[in-house]
Order: structure tokens, then C-alpha cells, then sequence
């Protein structure tokens, strides 16, 4: 039975779309001298910072992520938005006694800006960044420490992403995964074979729902 609900928090949560590809860019101007192809910043969407900026910069990354970082927390609270009836869902999920935890590849400082701006910390009993970590998504520990904090079992949970990062760790930690259907990489992503896809935010419910339903007939 479902009683666990593990979100990410960028491009699932939280409309960070503008702010990171802005930062992206801002970044690869200052050290390249030019843009890049949008559609190949958001395929890396989800992927630790050093990572990605690895792929592309033949200098220091450390300091590419200083001008990236000094970009993106200035421009951060101004330019984020709440996905439609998030708030709501993530309330009513609190309300009704399901363990909710957020697992993001984000640092703390600006995953705790982003849900104070929008009064979500406190319904979240555990919040795992990658300050936590020494493996991100795809790799299933930041999962696996969520579920620990929450004494919750893999058969217990859920997982709620945009990434492929996202589906992929949580069929590596047993996890259900699903694919919010505002993401930026819905078409590909549907490759990966999610358990489900969420059109609306209050869709959550249906799919635990059934899937207790389903769980609760086979006993």
C-alpha cells in the first residue's frame, strides 16, 4: 500500500524552467562567448550543476558554476512559479497522513528558498539535496536516504519527476515512478516506460488510489 510520496522539485514542483536555462546561458556567454541550443540544456535537466558544465567547459568548472551560481541566486525567487494545484495536492496529501519527502539534485540553500517562497517546508518530513549525497539521480541513494528518513519500504512509495533521472532511480530503488505531464521531456521520457503519467496534479490521488486497490485484491 502507498502511504510514502517522494517529489522532485524542479520542472515537478516548482516551474524552475526560465531561471536555469537563463543561467545556462548567461554561463556559456561568459566563458564561451556564445549561447547554446535550448533544446540541448534541458536534455541534461535533473543532472548535478559540476556535471553538466563538465560537458561543456575546457577550463574551470568550479569557476563556471561560481558565474552560473552568482546569476541563478540572484534572479532565483523572482523567477520561479508553483505548478497548478501543487500547493494544494502537497496539503491535502500532508493532511490525509501520507509521508511526503522531496529529493532533488538541487543544493539546500535555494530547494528551501523555493518552498519557503511558497509555504511548502512544513508539510515535507524529510528533504534530500544533493548536499546529502555523494551519488545523485539516476543513482537510487538519494531515494533510498529519503525512504530511510521516512522508515518507509521501496513497495511503500512513490516517485514523481520530469527527468529521466527521475524514472530511471526510481526503478532502481524499487520505487513506482511517475512522469508529471507538464515536463519539458515528456516525449522522450514516455521511452522509459514510467508506471504512470500525471496530467493534472490532483491525479495523484486516482493513481494511488488504484494502485491500493489493486494491491489490497491480490491479499
Amino acid at each position: 500500500m502507498i502511504n510514502t510520496i517522494l517529489f522532485d522539485f524542479d520542472g515537478t514542483l516548482i516551474n524552475t524552467n526560465t531561471v536555469i536555462i537563463d543561467s545556462f546561458q548567461h554561463t556559456y556567454r561568459s566563458i564561451l562567448g556564445k549561447e547554446k541550443d535550448v533544446t540541448e540544456i534541458v536534455k541534461y535537466f535533473g543532472e548535478p550543476l559540476h556535471i553538466t558544465l563538465k560537458r561543456d567547459m575546457e577550463g574551470s568548472v568550479e569557476d563556471a558554476v561560481k558565474i552560473y551560481r552568482d546569476y541563478h541566486y540572484a534572479r532565483f525567487e523572482d523567477l520561479i512559479e508553483i505548478f497548478e494545484g501543487m500547493d494544494h495536492v502537497i496539503q491535502r496529501l500532508h493532511e490525509e497522513g501520507y509521508k511526503l519527502g522531496l529529493v532533488t539534485s538541487r543544493l539546500m540553500q535555494t530547494t528551501l528558498a523555493g518552498l519557503n517562497k511558497f509555504g511548502l517546508t512544513k508539510y515535507f518530513h524529510t528533504i534530500i539535496t544533493a548536499d546529502d549525497c555523494e551519488r545523485h539521480k539516476p543513482d537510487p541513494e538519494p531515494l533510498l536516504k529519503a525512504l530511510e528518513a521516512l522508515k518507509s519500504k521501496p513497495e511503500e512509495a512513490i516517485m514523481i519527476g520530469d527527468t529521466p533521472f527521475d524514472i530511471d532511480a526510481s526503478h532502481r530503488a524499487g520505487v513506482l515512478s511517475v512522469l508529471v505531464g507538464w515536463s519539458m521531456l515528456k516525449e522522450n521520457m514516455e521511452l522509459l516506460n514510467p508506471d504512470f503519467i500525471l496530467e493534472k496534479a490532483e491525479d495523484i490521488f486516482s493513481i494511488i488510489r488504484a494502485h491500493n486497490l489493486k494491491d489490497f485484491q491480490k491479499r
